[in-house]
């Protein structure tokens, strides 16, 4: 693989191209990667809004009809859906993991099994999210397991 950076005052986007002769495994991977950094989502807290780069969404929940964005320190409300979100990130490194909870798989540390089928999944800030039964094999197919 050749790597070419062309930096300059003069560019005003980034531009990223992909040259290649078939698109294999690995390399659909890093192109899931460049849509997570180009795309964000925008939501509020404390009466102010914000752009949150989708690579640094730990995960989306949705409580009382309101979608909130977890980053690794702060919490986000979104004024989007769960399933408008999950259709919006189905091609990047997000699954859902039950029926309120959408993860970003990048941020995940690791998980383990639980009674009756479920999973906890814990992420690299620490904190654990549990994976509903329905959605065990979503997450593993997403993970290659």
């Amino acid at each position: 693989m050749k790597l070419l950076i062309d930096q300059s005052p003069d560019n005003e986007e980034v531009e990223v191209t992909i040259k290649c002769g078939l698109i294999d495994p690995g390399l659909e991977k890093l192109i899931e990667q460049i849509r997570l950094y180009s795309f964000s989502v925008i939501a509020k807290r404390d009466g102010k809004t914000f752009q949150i780069r989708l690579g640094d969404v730990f995960y989306f929940e949705s409580v009382d009809n309101r979608t909130f964005v977890y980053t690794e320190q702060e919490v986000y409300e979104c004024g989007l859906k769960l399933y408008e979100l999950e259709s919006q990130v189905a091609k990047a490194n997000f699954v859902r993991i039950s029926k309120s909870c959408i993860l970003n798989v990048m941020t995940l540390k690791n998980v383990r099994a639980l009674l009756n089928g479920k999973m906890e999944a814990e992420l690299e800030n620490g904190e654990k999210v549990i994976v509903t039964r329905h959605y065990v094999e979503t997450l593993k197919q997403k993970l290659g397991l």
